[in-house]
């Protein structure tokens, strides 16, 4: 895989953030990022996955303007993150990864406050229903030491929304909460989408990626190894396998069917095929065929599909 994915936009799609040949070198020697290029586009959902020290928050860190590229450029709305810093800012709404809250604020002060420092005028009507949205307007008025975890999570988000942003980054979301939170999190994140704010978010639930992301990032040791449309990606890498269950095992595969890469299970009880789904002429009938033909009786048939995150597993073992 290359170190960039910039693919080119389909007409009528817009880019909202564009990043060109980023790198980042720590003083002490390490790179996070090396020559990475990506288009974020105006209203989608994107995900970045990638195991610890891939490098996703740090690219978060640059496009917030909280930390600096080595090399390269960033753009939002076409404004330089840094020749037009308060204007990009202003932009962007930024849910990090820690729990950073003031312990005996209430919940409504710290997001007037949040709200405050862009320069926004007061507008409790705004935020009174983006603490609906939150599930949070019972708790306006709690002191933030007083609310669970998955709470603080929420109050965050809300910080993050305050000054009524366009980008929205969520770095990893859901990290530390329960199930049932988390998918009222990826209903918010729906939401949002439909509002017209473009998300981008990092995780290592491939699930999460796989539910509500319209386009998926990998990213591992500072490069980006692959960027696409969900779907695309599922077509592009997704394997899917037939599994043929013998009525009775077989000690090695008849010389009839050697040229059908097959394997065979350690019992010798199943035979495995894999295959492109989209590919017309798979073959699956005349596989069949000669496993009859070959004398093999069979007692049943099934096929699996690989999931995103047998692919995420791959394309990072490619690199290590």
């Amino acid at each position: 895989m290359g170190k960039s994915a910039r693919p080119g936009n389909s007409l009528g799609v817009q880019t909202i953030i564009s990043i060109s040949n980023v790198s980042k070198t720590y003083a002490s020697g390490h790179q996070a990022l090396k020559d990475l290029s990506l288009d974020i586009r105006r209203g989608e959902i994107l995900a970045l996955l990638g195991p610890n020290g891939a490098g996703k928050t740090t690219l978060i860190s640059i496009i917030c303007g909280i930390v600096n590229a080595t090399t390269g450029t960033v753009t939002v709305d076409g404004h330089d993150i840094v020749a037009d810093f308060r204007t990009t800012r202003s932009m962007i709404g930024l849910v990090p990864q820690e729990l950073t809250l003031g312990a005996f604020e209430k919940v409504i002060n710290t997001l007037r406050f949040s709200r405050g420092l862009f320069g926004k005028k007061q507008d409790d009507v705004y935020l009174e229903q983006l603490l609906k949205n939150l599930s949070l307007w019972d708790k306006r008025n709690n002191p933030i030491m007083s609310l669970s975890g998955g709470m603080k999570r929420r109050v965050l988000i809300g910080k993050a929304l305050a000054h009524e942003p366009t980008v929205l980054f969520l770095d990893e979301p859901t990290a530390g909460v329960d199930v049932e939170l988390r998918k009222d999190m990826w209903a918010l994140i729906r939401r949002l989408r439909e509002s017209g704010v473009t998300i981008i978010l990092t995780t290592h639930y491939i699930e999460e990626a796989e539910g509500i992301a319209d386009r998926v990032g990998v990213i591992n040791r500072g490069e980006l190894l692959l960027l696409d449309a969900k779907h695309s990606i599922m077509h592009t890498l997704g394997k899917k396998q037939l599994h043929i269950e013998l009525e009775q095992a077989i000690a090695s595969l008849p010389s009839t069917l050697s040229d059908w890469g097959l394997e065979l299970s350690s019992d010798g009880s199943q035979l495995t095929f894999t295959y492109d789904p989209h590919n017309a002429g798979s073959g699956i009938a005349g596989l069949l065929e000669a496993v009859s033909d070959a004398g093999l009786v069979l007692k049943d048939v099934n096929t699996s599909q690989s999931t995103l995150e047998e692919i995420f597993v791959n394309l990072v073992k490619e690199t290590l």
